[in-house]
């Protein structure tokens, strides 16, 4: 990312980039500001743009081929294209040869590095991976947009705004404006502010109905279950996420055994420490044995639910039930 910024500050641009990655927000947000900087914001007429699959490869490069303008560049932006997923030789070979004038941006989620695409934009231009932030990013860069608009957070509710939020940044500041529109004539943001407006992530969800299992509240189990099944979440969904969720706590749960604690483990695992904190709090609830056994049991109904043995919704209920029950673990 850094090298991509040196360019758009000092207008120096490679013929190709390829912005990729899970990060979409990041990735949004430098597209702009490189195709800003190459064409300035209110060139069109320079400016090709060929979204999704079945790109015409002939077309894009008589676009390239064709001068620009009343201006120094051309950009041709393709989105989403697939291409760094399937080979295209046409266009592998013209990004050996593009003009001076031609700035190729490719954005894409998924791209194959093996794949002569990436090799061929690797060897002509820049390509720049944006991925998950990690929970110090996320806080300053938070932090950054509370302190422009004169607002102040404790440490405590900025881990709550977000544990809900979840780590994708687009998320984070969607739910951030709601957040600042909602404190408009206060200086002060509480966590019953974030409570109050934040929409919370499926995964939480998910957490909270875990920990209810842990406790034993199995009507409070089955709540959060129905909630998610109203939101419109599969059942496969929420088993998958059910699964994910048993694994982190026996991973957690084993590494605190060998001695880790809560910041190691955050470091290891890749997950944020507060979050880690939640997880060190759940693993009471738990042995070894049955978070191993929970975790072949969601294999196992997964198996029978492909298999047509039982219905979806009601496999992911009976788990639930058999976790949640006293008698379970007694």
């Amino acid at each position: 990312m850094k090298n991509l910024i040196e360019d758009i500050k000092n207008r120096e641009f490679r013929r190709a980039y390829l912005l990729c990655g899970e990060e979409r927000y990041l990735k949004v947000q430098y597209k702009k500001k490189l195709q800003e900087a190459v064409l300035g914001a209110d060139d069109t007429m320079n400016l090709n743009i060929y979204i999704g699959k079945g790109i015409d490869t002939q077309a894009v490069i008589e676009q390239a081929e064709t001068m620009p303008f009343f201006a120094d560049h051309r950009v041709i932006l393709i989105e989403n294209s697939g291409l760094f997923k399937t080979a295209n030789e046409e266009l592998t070979e013209y990004l050996k040869k593009i003009p001076d004038e031609t700035v190729f941006i490719f954005v894409e989620d998924e791209v194959d590095k093996r794949g002569k695409m990436y090799k061929a934009v690797k060897s002509v231009g820049r390509i720049v991976e944006f991925n998950r932030q990690d929970e110090k990013t996320l806080m300053q860069w938070v932090l950054g947009t509370l302190k422009r608009e004169k607002k102040k957070i404790t440490q405590q509710t900025m881990e709550l705004f977000l544990e809900r939020t979840g780590n994708d940044m687009e998320n984070i500041s969607h739910e951030l404006e709601k957040l600042l529109c909602y404190t408009m004539e206060r200086e002060i943001i509480t966590q019953e502010d974030v409570m109050e407006i934040t929409a919370g992530q499926t995964e939480n969800k998910i957490f909270e109905m875990i920990r209810a299992i842990g406790e034993k509240r199995q009507r409070d189990a089955l709540d959060f279950y129905y909630d998610l099944l109203a939101l419109k979440e599969s059942p496969m969904k929420i088993l998958y996420l059910l699964v994910r969720q048993f694994q982190s706590l026996l991973q957690v749960k084993e590494m605190l055994g060998n001695g880790y604690d809560h910041r190691q483990i955050a470091a290891k695992t890749g997950i944020q420490s507060f979050i880690v904190k939640n997880y060190a709090r759940q693993t009471h609830f738990f042995s070894r044995e049955e978070l191993e056994e929970a975790i072949r049991d969601c294999a196992e109904t997964e198996e029978a639910v492909k298999t047509g043995k039982i219905k979806d919704v009601l496999s992911v209920e009976i788990l639930i039930v058999k976790y949640s029950q006293k008698k379970a673990f007694d």
